[in-house]
């Protein structure tokens, strides 16, 4: 194979292998937990391992970091995946430990990948051996260690959040990548920009697009790469996004906040970033049902039809043509007048029922299908609302006799329920009215 491409022959070390620091002063990124002064450089400099968990997307460090401490400290390492052990690994990683310990007197620290893949079980395994200085535990997560971590562990380990690669930091990276697989080869400006792009903060998926260049260079022959030849080689993969991780649940979060917040950009370059990474636009479209009913309500109550027409329309047309319609949708909510009331009311009057007792429905208002519940007064002292002035029953009551009063819903001044506030103050002040002297208490009141 040519010279130029000695980097990447067949059967050598991988890249990223090659390309990993040996220290952390060749580490790339992370300067708020490696630069002097900050929390992993001062467990470097003090030359103490402690338990910890580092939380952060593929490809920003994780199992660098891990390595590095074992070398730093003189410890041994000790790697297992939670994708792939179970509780017998752990028990075999534990007197791997200890023999280590007892023959050597030198450290373990045990690296378990994926960490919130165990279950509570298995991560229990680790408490009694972590708490005895067995081993020093280090776990990586891509998910949020609060919910997939449990808390006895979560309590005996240090968490340190670990970011994307920037733009100038994956810069730093490829040349890198760039020097070791293809030292002769020179990228244009369009193609560096390219690869860092389609590489999303992921510095492993960079240095593997790079290999997977070299490659390719290598069988065409080819000493200088321009944009054409990198997408023509790079089968460009989705964004960073997990439908079941971390990143999902986030992105959601944006999406729903910038539509409470009316920022009808910011919704769509969420709903447009989630679509891109592959999440499913009809769970998109459930979102924003749930959206139009939490955010806006009855402040605008055709937010909730769009969102299902939206979803109906989607399903008839399909991608791409039917994600027009869900951006349609996605500016409306964000434009349209905002109300949490509904979600309110329904809140409150769920919270009241389940503290309160099982109070019986007024005679009055139950039904009287049959002669003996007629006789027994069912139905007795009901006023048909249609049959009295502005088909309003002004005065009666519809909640259970001896009730304490209750307000649930209290509308807005926004949209639409602006109108409803004042038609409902309209009719209690009928209803204040209509009260006789010695009569039941108005429950507004």
């Amino acid at each position: 194979m040519n010279d130029l491409f000695s980097g990447s022959t067949t059967g050598a070390v991988p890249l990223a292998e090659r390309l990993r620091p040996r220290s952390i002063d060749e580490v790339v990124g992370q300067r708020h937990l490696l630069a002097p002064g900050k929390p992993l450089a001062v467990a470097f400099a003090a030359g103490k391992p402690h338990s910890m968990i580092l939380w952060g997307p593929p490809g920003s460090g994780k199992t660098t970091l891990a390595r590095l401490m074992a070398d730093a400290f003189d410890a041994e390492f000790i790697a297992i995946s939670a994708v792939l052990a179970g509780v017998k690994d752990i028990r075999d990683a534990v007197a791997r430990a200890e023999a280590v310990r007892q023959q050597y007197g030198r450290a373990t620290i045990l690296f378990v990948d994926e960490v919130h893949r165990f279950n509570k079980a298995q991560q229990d395994a680790f408490l009694p051996y972590v708490e005895q200085g067995v081993l020093t535990f280090i776990g990586a997560t891509t998910e949020n260690p609060s919910f997939e971590v449990n808390s006895a562990l979560l309590s005996r380990a240090a968490v340190y959040v670990l970011e994307p690669l920037a733009e100038d930091e994956l810069a730093i990276l490829l040349d890198r990548a760039l020097a070791s697989a293809m030292p002769a080869a020179s990228l244009d400006a369009p193609a560096r920009d390219a690869l860092i792009g389609y590489a999303d903060g992921d510095g492993r998926r960079l240095i593997n697009m790079v290999e997977q260049l070299a490659i390719a260079a290598a069988g065409a022959s080819r000493t200088t790469i321009d944009l054409a030849f990198v997408e023509a080689t790079i089968a460009r993969s989705l964004r960073r996004f997990d439908k079941g991780g971390d990143a999902f649940y986030d992105q959601i979060s944006a999406l729903h906040k910038a539509v409470r917040g009316s920022d009808p950009d910011a919704s769509l370059y969420w709903m447009c970033r989630m679509l891109d990474g592959g999440a499913d636009p009809l769970y998109v479209g459930r979102r924003m049902i749930r959206m139009a009913t939490e955010d806006i309500g009855l402040a605008d109550p055709r937010a909730l039809s769009l969102a299902l027409d939206a979803i109906a329309t989607y399903e008839r047309l399909g991608s791409p043509e039917g994600e027009l319609a869900l951006a349609q949708c996605v500016l409306y909510l964000a434009a349209a007048p905002k109300s949490n009331a509904v979600y309110t009311a329904f809140g409150k009057a769920r919270s009241f029922i389940g503290e309160d007792g099982s109070r019986p429905v007024p005679l009055r208002l139950r039904n009287a299908p049959t002669r003996l519940m007629k006789n027994i007064g069912y139905g007795k002292g009901y006023r048909y609302a249609h049959d009295e002035e502005d088909a309003y029953a002004a005065g009666e009551h519809y909640l259970p006799d001896n009730m304490p009063p209750v307000t649930f819903y209290e509308p807005t001044e926004r949209g639409l329920e602006g109108r409803i506030r004042e038609r409902l103050a309209a009719l209690h002040e009928r209803d204040r009215s209509a009260r006789k002297p010695g009569g039941d208490e108005d429950p507004k009141d």
